[in-house]
């Protein structure tokens, strides 16, 4: 199954965009988390379905951090873990505002639930393949 398929199948089952990106990143990992999923689904539809923030961006720096942050106070987060988030935030900030208008959910979509079947998934999808380029580049995958 291809990426665009996944995050349709994802979707279908009710998830939303944070949600797919943790599940995605769950995914790559071999690992598996439904209380993560659940947690991130505070992200979706603009930070708490405020029409803020898109939960791609959010999720998306989430889903970089799962990789490169800090797990437990012994721990320190990897060199990798600031400049990977940087260059994710920019990217979607660039990308998405050129392609979309901005990167608040009202930017993208409003209040038009076709748009949101329309761009969402190709959203997500562009942000996960993102993520993965900047671990990979970076050793973290």
């Amino acid at each position: 199954m291809d990426l665009f398929d996944r995050v349709m199948e994802l979707s279908r089952y009710g998830y939303f965009c944070s949600q797919i990106l943790a599940i995605l990143g769950l995914e790559l990992a071999g690992e598996e988390n439904p209380k993560l999923v659940q947690a991130m689904g505070g992200l979706d539809g603009g930070v708490g379905y405020s029409k803020g923030c898109c939960g791609c961006m959010t999720g998306g720096a989430c889903l970089i951090s799962y990789f490169t942050g800090k797990a437990s106070a012994l721990e320190v987060e990897s060199p990798e873990h600031k400049p990977a988030l940087a260059e994710f935030t920019e990217w979607f900030r660039d990308e998405i505002t050129a392609e979309y208008g901005g990167i608040d959910c009202e930017d993208i979509i409003g209040n038009n639930a076709a748009k949101r079947v329309e761009y969402c998934p190709q959203i997500i999808a562009a942000s996960f393949e993102k993520c993965v380029q900047i671990l990979e580049e970076r050793g973290l995958l």
